[in-house]
Parts: structure tokens; C-alpha cells; sequence
């Protein structure tokens, strides 16, 4: 299940970076959908890092055994 979250989410980031540089280049305004799917990424990717460093914070580690 991961690993289709990771394939989904790079495709998701791979089709706003490129919708929106090729926006700038033909001088268009962005669409508000693509705005908002670049800020649900910004979103899940600062979420993503809280948990990776509240993970290590808290010796949650595979293999890691309390006790």
C-alpha cells in the first residue's frame, strides 16, 4: 500500500510541476485546481516530515523493541 501512495503522489507532483512550468512559459494564469493539488502536496509533504522526525523522537524504528 505504501508503495502505490509513493507512486501516486509523484505522479500527482510530477503533472502540477510540469502543468504549472509550462504555464509560466506560455505566459497563462494557472488553474485554481492546480493550485490547490500543489498545496494538498506542500501539505502532505510538511505531514509526512512531522511524522518521520516524531517517529525518530520517539525510537519508532522497524526492528525496535521496547523493553
Amino acid at each position: 500500500m505504501m508503495g502505490f501512495m509513493v507512486l501516486a503522489y509523484g505522479f500527482v507532483a510530477a503533472f502540477v510541476l510540469t502543468s504549472l512550468s509550462r504555464n509560466r512559459r506560455d505566459a497563462r494564469p494557472d488553474a485554481p485546481i492546480l493550485t490547490y493539488a500543489g498545496h494538498g502536496l506542500l501539505a502532505a509533504s510538511a505531514a509526512g516530515a512531522c511524522l518521520a522526525l516524531s517517529a525518530a523522537a520517539f525510537g519508532v524504528a522497524p526492528g525496535f523493541t521496547l523493553g
